[in-house]
């Protein structure tokens, strides 16, 4: 079968063999631990304006193609790139990118800062060839790597609601590991919850706190991207039950809410 084969998706994407699940990277997470990659975003792909962010940006080699991204996540990529070659070396000589460091919005979204405006996520092409985003299949070349990046702790972007299976980042507790070695500088104060939802977030989370609000009448578009329409169930939820009125959901509004 060609590696461009267009496949269901995978059960248990993003799920270890222990059980474990592998979170994208929250965005109060990048913007509490790394700052603002810039002040504005479009569509387009722009560079970092941040200037604590520029001195930990890297141009290297990773194996089948060179990166310009997020240093500690480059580090992480040659290493993933070194075991596919072990274990998928058909996969590994196919491998091609489409881009690692690009300062924009998700597409489609208008408050969603995509991971790749820090330079910790990847699109990946096989033989020249990119995945189509959101027609729910993903080329079979994908679904053989996809564990290896899991086992490194990147998340895969075929599990968003709108599937994007030429995409994987790092993970929530991945950054979080690597501000705690040091590796951004400082370490903020506070560290925001490591299950907190918020303006911009996306992923199955947003998708099944959306279904959560929907039953108590808020008639979301379940797309899984927290926009201004999510936020402001929120905070409706939030009146109605006597909590605080913030947009964003910590443990209290998810215990209310049965998340």
């Amino acid at each position: 079968m060609p590696l461009t084969t267009l496949v269901s998706l995978p059960r248990n994407m993003n799920v270890l063999p222990d059980g474990s699940r592998i979170v994208n990277a929250r965005q109060a997470t990048m913007l509490t631990l790394l700052g603002n990659p810039r002040a504005d975003y479009g569509s387009d792909c722009r560079d970092i304006t941040n200037p604590r962010l520029k001195p930990l940006v890297t141009r290297r080699n990773v194996g089948p193609f060179a990166v310009r991204g997020l240093a500690p996540a480059v580090d992480s990529l040659e290493g993933v790139m070194k075991a596919i070659e072990k274990e998928e070396p058909k996969v590994f000589a196919a491998l091609g990118t489409a881009g690692m460091l690009c300062a924009r919005f998700v597409r489609g979204s208008t408050t969603s800062i995509s991971n790749h405006s820090w330079g910790t996520a990847i699109d990946l092409t096989l033989d020249g060839v990119l995945d189509a985003r959101g027609d729910g299949r993903v080329q079979e070349g994908l679904t053989r790597i996809a564990p290896i990046f899991n086992r490194h702790e990147w998340f895969w972007g075929a599990a968003f609601g709108t599937e994007d299976g030429m995409h994987f980042e790092c993970s929530d507790g991945l950054i979080r590991k690597w501000a705690n070695e040091g590796r951004f500088g400082a370490v903020p104060v506070a560290l925001p919850e490591d299950d907190l939802l918020s303006l911009g977030d996306r992923g199955p989370e947003v998708e099944k706190l959306q279904e959560k609000l929907n039953q108590h009448g808020a008639g979301l578009l379940v797309d899984g991207i927290f926009g201004r329409d999510t936020q402001s169930a929120v905070m409706r939820f939030q009146g109605a039950h006597k909590l605080t009125i913030d947009g964003v959901v910590g443990k209290q509004t998810s215990a209310a809410l049965g998340l």
